[in-house]
């Protein structure tokens, strides 16, 4: 399991694709990885599956393909559709 939080942060144009690039190699040779960002564009870009917390519960899950900002800020925010 490889956890990455905020793995991105600080980081120039190209290290970020560098990041991305590795992470996705990671993730096709079959390793479970964990990303942890606050950059909406970076998890629903790499990520299979999304969860949202908010005051430490989950509110919601969902497939990668499913995600888009507005729904994602609303649930990070403790909202609900």
């Amino acid at each position: 399991l490889l956890i990455a939080f905020n793995p991105t942060r600080g980081l120039d144009v190209g290290a970020i694709e560098f990041v991305h690039k590795y992470l996705v190699e990671q993730r096709n040779k079959g390793r479970g990885i964990l990303l942890i960002s606050f950059e909406l564009e970076e998890v629903m870009g790499l990520s299979d599956r999304i969860g949202v917390i908010f005051s430490g519960n989950i509110q919601k899950s969902f497939a990668g393909n499913e995600a888009d900002e507005y729904t994602l800020g609303l649930y990070m925010a403790g909202g609900k559709e």
